[in-house]
């Protein structure tokens, strides 16, 4: 199986951190066989963790915690600048951030929870697929 290049929006990390059941967290446990790589810029890590230290959000791990997941997430990933802007593209600006990252990583899939905000993305040769999807697509489920 080759290996895929993705961008994991970041309702999936928050999904993956909120609980150990479902496809969130498989992928992200998945992330240390090198099935696929996963693609991250430093804004889109920023947005991972100020969502993700949000008060009340994962009650279930601590800040530290959080801190450790996100720099493992980090280090098993491929960092990319990005040097262009061309939004608007999509209707949230944050959802212009993943679709940004994905085009200039050349990622396949942008794994996301709400595929519908990257309507469009087909046009850059990407498909929005929710985890599950992403798993099943690849024979990791």
């Amino acid at each position: 199986m080759n290996i895929v290049n993705i961008t994991i929006d970041t309702n999936v990390i928050i999904g993956a951190l909120k609980s150990q059941k479902g496809a969130s967290y498989k992928l992200l446990m998945l992330l240390r066989e090198d099935l696929f790589l996963s693609n991250i810029s430093v804004p889109l890590f920023i947005e991972y963790e100020s969502v993700a230290k949000r008060e009340g959000l994962v009650e279930n791990l601590t800040q530290k915690d959080i801190e450790v997941i996100l720099n493992y997430f980090l280090s098993k990933s491929k960092i990319h600048k990005i040097f262009y802007l061309w939004r608007p593209f999509l209707k949230d600006p944050k959802d212009d951030l993943v679709l940004e990252l994905a085009v200039k990583s050349q990622s396949k899939y942008i794994v996301t929870f709400n595929k519908k905000d990257f309507k469009g993305c087909e046009k850059f040769g990407i498909m929005a697929v929710t985890p599950y999807e992403f798993l099943m697509k690849r024979g990791l489920l």
